[in-house]
């Protein structure tokens, strides 16, 4: 196999990977707990651009309100013809 093919082979594999990892492996995640007398739970959410960059935030809520947005330092650019597959009540998700 040539050396061109492995690196577009590897790369393929990574930009599954990240996208597995970006839009399945997180969005689950939750913490909830108690901070004095204010309930605080947070979630992963992928937020993304008109241009289909896609960038995955740690969200930390209380009394529905947004107290903290933390970039994971996951993202990815998707091509001009790629649509978010997620539901709309997913992808406008908010405390």
């Amino acid at each position: 196999m040539e050396k061109s093919q492995i690196i577009k082979m590897t790369s393929a594999i990574l930009a599954v990977a990240l996208t597995a990892i970006l839009f399945f492996g997180f969005a689950n995640i939750s913490a909830k707990n108690v901070v004095g007398d204010k309930f605080q739970y947070s979630f992963t959410k992928a937020i993304c651009s008109e241009e289909n960059y896609c960038e995955d935030y740690e969200v930390v809520c209380s009394d529905d309100k947004i107290l903290r947005l933390t970039p994971t330092g996951f993202a990815v650019q998707f091509s001009s013809e790629w649509k978010d597959k997620r539901n709309k009540e997913d992808i406008e998700k908010t405390c």
